[in-house]
């Protein structure tokens, strides 16, 4: 069996990625990215989730995280994160993307009418300390790469902003364990 994209260690440290289906330009105002902040750190404080680096783009999120149980917590966050958005969605009059959500839902899911992320989170397991630092530099550079800020730090859905400016204004991150 493949174990590529599959949490095959408890507790371990992973490299995460979460993207909408299609991806769709979800994140568009602070609204949106609050409802990703709010929830991670809603994760940290009540799931034993620890949070190293993070990045929000219009359509996906990188993130460098562990948990005892991750898989079940990042499960939960997008659960609970589609909720909001489809919510915010509608409160929005963003018809056209809710609709592209309603394409997008598998025939299978009977639960919901629509469908906001792609299935699973790609974990990769982050064994040493040069991944780890690789990894980082990756999520940091995001926003860079796609020539939305000359510096990683400018992003304010980064943790970038943690590492380089001591700014935990946005969210909180948890020290680095190696």
């Amino acid at each position: 069996m493949r174990s590529r994209y599959k949490f095959v260690e408890q507790d371990a440290l992973y490299f995460l990625t979460c993207t909408i289906v299609d991806w769709l330009p979800t994140f568009q105002s602070p609204a949106y990215f609050e409802i990703i902040t709010n929830s991670l750190t809603y994760c940290r404080k009540n799931k034993n989730m620890r949070l190293y680096a993070y990045v929000i783009m219009e359509n996906h999120l990188h993130l460098v995280a562990g948990a005892p149980d991750l898989s079940r917590v990042i499960k939960e966050f997008k659960s609970f994160t589609a909720r909001e958005i489809i919510a915010l969605t509608k409160s929005a009059g963003r018809t056209e993307l809710l609709n592209q959500f309603m394409l997008q839902k598998k025939r299978y899911k009977d639960d919901s009418k629509h469908q906001v992320w792609q299935e699973g989170a790609h974990p990769q397991i982050i064994r040493d300390e040069e991944v780890l630092n690789q990894k980082i530099a990756y999520i940091h550079n995001n926003p860079v790469r796609r020539g939305y800020v000359d510096a990683p730090e400018h992003w304010r859905y980064s943790s970038a902003r943690n590492y380089y400016l001591d700014d935990h204004s946005v969210m909180e991150i948890d020290p680095l364990p190696m």
